[in-house]
């Protein structure tokens, strides 16, 4: 095939791409969390089968089956996403082996993230299989974050934008943050939404794990104050600060239905809105995280 009949997508056909990897997993969070909310976790009690006589769920499944099997369906959705979006990278002219090989981490992702999903069952839904599994997911979150951005930078070496000690503050900030999305699955892993209403909990009292967190994200909240003013104060990059200011922002968000949720004990539909804004706390976290280092825009 020559030059003139092949197809070589143009830039911004990649973001598009890479932003629809994105929100395929945030999705796939959501969706997940929907599972485990309403107690379907063993809603098909086999894998990758359903059950071990049948690949679709029966009648006597229920509701809990059909909820179970749909989120099994969507991964082959978020699957041809992942692989699309690899093929187009794979196209691009000049080739860019840094977009590749995040295209392809996010591609291998999907089978690495079904894989888990079915130890979770074969598990009968381990507390801490579960976590793990939902880690995985809001870290493929961040990594799409970064693809998408990388799609409209230059292929060089990134070199530092701000004051080593600003640097320092935004790794730490991403670390602690790191460390209250993990605390926040283990407190999940304690509390009532087990995902099934016989799925054993991780033994560790819903109340201390609860207060473990929120320490942590006080802390957070505050070395997010801290990079916001800091990266006013030596003229960051102007990305660097709208990501430190919106992941504030979320932060805030975030607390105000932690303690609802607390307080009104755990309503299925506040948890929800708390797993979907821990995917999107990642998304910021990995933005800011970009932003403290410059990698010069690409034309298009």
């Amino acid at each position: 095939m020559n030059r003139s009949t092949r197809w070589d997508p143009r830039r911004v056909t990649v973001q598009r791409f890479a932003i629809a990897t994105l929100v395929a997993n945030i999705v796939i969070v959501t969706t997940g969390a929907a599972v485990r909310l309403t107690d379907s976790g063993l809603g098909c009690p086999s894998w990758p089968r359903c059950t071990d006589a049948s690949m679709t769920p029966h009648g006597a499944l229920g509701v809990h089956g059909a909820i179970e099997f749909g989120n099994r369906m969507l991964t082959f959705v978020l699957a041809v996403v992942a692989i699309t979006t690899w093929v187009v990278v794979l196209r691009l002219r000049p080739a860019r082996r840094d977009l590749r090989v995040l295209a392809t981490v996010l591609a291998l992702g999907i089978p690495a993230q079904a894989g888990l999903g079915g130890i979770t069952v074969l598990t009968n839904l381990d507390p801490w299989i579960v976590s793990l599994h939902l880690i995985v997911s809001l870290l493929m979150v961040g990594l799409s974050v970064v693809l998408v951005r990388r799609v409209v930078e230059d292929d060089q070496i990134p070199r530092p934008t701000v004051p080593r000690y600003v640097g320092v503050l935004g790794r730490l900030t991403a670390a602690v943050g790191a460390l209250v999305l993990y605390l926040g699955t283990v407190v999940t892993g304690s509390g009532p939404h087990a995902g099934d209403v016989h799925a054993v909990r991780n033994g560790i009292a819903p109340r201390s794990a609860t207060e473990l967190h929120a320490n942590l994200v006080f802390l957070f909240v505050g070395l997010t104050i801290g990079c916001v003013l800091t990266l006013r104060a030596t003229d960051a990059p102007e990305r660097a600060v709208r990501a430190a200011t919106w992941l504030l922002v979320l932060e805030l968000g975030q607390g105000a239905v932690g303690f609802a949720q607390y307080f009104a004990d755990l309503p299925v539909a506040l948890v929800e809105i708390h797993v979907v804004g821990a995917a999107l706390v990642t998304a910021c976290i990995a933005w800011l995280l970009l932003g403290l280092r410059d990698r010069g825009l690409a034309r298009s």
